[in-house]
């Protein structure tokens, strides 16, 4: 397996070939996603749940993603390497920089960042250190005590109006990618159409450029799962086996299907 670019997975979007993303936090399990097929890794902040006993993500360290980076780089040559900068670790442009350098240093290959347009500076310094960058919008989920709860975001029209003006506004920014959660899967697939960039949806149904789940919840780990995940582990004969089924179905189309979306 050859390694997994930007403008490889560029490329993809283009030609209208999907692409699968999973969340990984150590080398063991890194090889396996790599065995697997599967071109992107997502380290993120998600390990402070499920692998720290936390009830959100925001007690999540810079520290802590550097080590969980740095464990799947160890693991894995060819998928892509995106790291979460945790919540905290962002607020000014400099902050931004230093952080998301540690990140570099560790072995991501881009750094995600979770907000809209008041993110644009810090996103265009980013790229002219030599940094890529991944947006987050729709569900945030360091935002959410904000947000009131895990709740799908962007279904009243002012809303879904905002959620695609920012993932513009990212995009003319430098973004190289961008995530989208928990959205109506009409949302997704209008702002995967506008943009140039390969958009990644998690709770936004088929027509993104590509998906993630969170490793613990397609391998059935996880004791209670949104709505947007899949069991592949169910019916596997391994967990690389799990792991190539879901590569399978997000390239095949068959997952998302439409008990995993919002409308």
């Amino acid at each position: 397996m050859s390694k997994t670019s930007i403008p490889s997975l560029i490329q993809k979007k283009q030609q209208g070939e999907k692409f699968a993303v999973v969340t990984c936090y150590d080398a063991s399990f890194a090889q396996l996603v790599e065995n697997a097929g599967i071109e992107a890794i997502l380290v993120g902040d998600s390990l402070g749940m499920v692998l720290q006993g936390h009830d959100s993500t925001l007690p999540v360290s810079v520290d802590d993603m550097a080590y969980h980076t740095a464990s799947v780089a160890r693991g894995c040559r060819a998928p892509l390497i995106i790291s979460d900068l945790p919540f905290g670790s962002y607020h000014s442009q400099q902050q931004c920089l230093d952080n998301a350098s540690t990140l570099m240093r560790a072995g991501a290959q881009l750094v995600k960042l979770e907000g809209g347009a008041w993110l644009t500076d810090s996103i265009e310094l980013l790229s002219r250190a030599g940094i890529p960058v991944c947006g987050h919008l729709g569900l945030t989920p360091q935002s959410v005590n904000v947000l009131g709860g895990y709740r799908v975001q962007g279904r009243n029209d002012d809303q879904a109006k905002h959620i695609l003006d920012d993932a513009l506004a990212l995009e003319a920014a430098g973004a190289a990618m961008l995530v989208l959660e928990c959205v109506p899967q009409t949302l997704a697939a209008e702002i995967t159409q506008a943009l140039r960039i390969p958009v990644i949806g998690i709770g936004a149904g088929p027509q993104t450029d590509a998906q993630v789940l969170v490793l613990h919840d397609l391998l059935g780990i996880t004791a209670k799962t949104a709505r947007f995940v899949r069991n592949f582990a169910d019916g596997s004969s391994s967990i690389e086996d799990a792991l190539c089924r879901y590569r399978n179905a997000v390239l095949d189309g068959s997952f998302p299907a439409a008990e995993h979306c919002f409308d």
